[in-house]
């Protein structure tokens, strides 16, 4: 698989994941919160990824990503403080997806 069509899976599973949390406890809010930023982070990309030459990849999604990952970290934290390990868990599976990816570049 491509690294576009892989960042596309990934902002398309942390999107659905911020979706998924609208429906959760207002324990979830501020986790909620940190995982929108990511999700709006890796959106604004989707379109033009598949556009950027191979060569220039690691530098463009490099930034990007590792800011969603911060922010996925920071959201796992407040989950597993607020023990929902549920959204910790997933927040745990999607911070891996982007180590992975980032590896690969």
């Amino acid at each position: 698989m491509s690294v576009s069509n892989r960042f596309r899976d990934i902002a398309k599973d942390v999107t659905a994941f911020r979706v998924k949390l609208k429906s959760c406890d207002d324990s979830a809010d501020q986790g909620a919160r940190v995982v929108k930023k990511a999700s709006k982070g890796l959106e604004e990309w989707v379109e033009s990824v598949g556009e950027i030459p191979r060569m220039n990849l690691e530098f463009k999604l490099t930034p990007i990503l590792l800011k969603a990952h911060n922010n996925l970290d920071r959201a796992r934290l407040i989950f597993e403080e607020n023990e929902l390990d549920e959204q910790a868990d997933t927040a745990w599976d999607l911070q891996q997806k982007i180590y992975r990816l980032l590896n690969d570049l």
